[in-house]
C-alpha cells in the first residue's frame, strides 16, 4: 500500500474563510479620542497591517468616545461603544 494511503489525514481547511486582525475594546485606550481609522491603530501599534480587514472585540471596557472604522465588530463591543457615546462604521 503507498505511502499516502498509510499515513493518517486530519482536518480541514476552509479556503472561503475570513482572517481579521483582533483589536479589543481594552486596547482602544491607547489611541486619543475621536476617529479611529486602521491608520490610527496601526501607528498606535495594535495592528501590523491595514490591508487585512480589522474586527473590534468586546473584551474590556471602553473610557472616551470614539468613531471606529473597521471591518467587523462584535454585539458586544457595539454595545460598550454605544454606552460611551462613540459610533462604529463597518468600512
Amino acid at each position: 500500500m503507498p505511502l499516502h494511503r498509510r499515513v493518517p489525514k486530519f482536518g480541514f481547511t476552509n479556503i472561503f474563510k475570513k482572517e481579521y486582525q483582533i483589536v479589543n475594546l481594552a486596547d482602544l485606550n491607547r489611541c486619543d479620542a475621536g476617529e479611529v481609522t486602521g491608520e490610527t491603530l496601526q501607528k498606535a501599534g495594535l495592528v501590523k497591517n491595514t490591508k487585512i480587514p480589522i474586527k473590534i472585540l468586546g473584551k474590556g471596557e471602553v473610557e472616551k468616545a470614539f468613531t471606529i472604522k473597521a471591518a467587523a465588530f462584535s454585539k458586544s463591543a457595539v454595545a460598550k461603544i454605544e454606552a460611551a457615546g462613540g459610533k462604529t462604521e463597518v468600512s
